[in-house]
């Protein structure tokens, strides 16, 4: 199962997401895409199998990934600070994977309905999710 990790600005929540995946021994594929090369670097660091920089990486790996997980921005143009380009959300929001989205409430997206948690748990939960979808 190919797994498709994708954040940006310092790619701290790709690299708890991969340490967490990696750390549950889940048979599974990671691949980290980064918006930018220090998240791109930071989720290679913590585990990813493979990690690409960009719009064309996130294009290309909406493809065929099974599961793309990132925060609620990836699939709206312009969020992470500018750093998700409408082709990168048009692209994550078509593709066929399931898509696990952390309810990370910045960049203008505010997801009503959701409880506030931190990080950590919403890793923990977007993990267990991942989990089901594997088994």
């Amino acid at each position: 199962m190919k797994v498709v990790v994708i954040d940006g600005q310092g790619g701290k929540m790709g690299q708890m997401l991969i340490e967490r995946i990696k750390s549950t021994g889940l048979p599974c594929e990671l691949i980290a895409i980064g918006t930018n090369s220090i998240a791109t670097s930071v989720m290679l660091k913590a585990g990813a199998g493979a990690g690409a920089t960009g719009e064309n990486p996130v294009i290309a790996a909406s493809r065929d990934a099974d599961v793309i997980i990132g925060p609620i921005g990836i699939i709206s143009a312009d969020s992470l600070l500018g750093e998700v380009t409408p082709a990168m959300a048009a692209s994550v929001g078509q593709s066929k994977a399931k898509k696990l989205l952390l309810p990370v409430n910045l960049c203008n997206n505010i997801i009503v309905g959701t409880r506030s948690l931190t990080v950590a748990k919403l890793i923990e939960e977007t993990v267990g999710e991942l989990s089901k979808i594997i088994k």
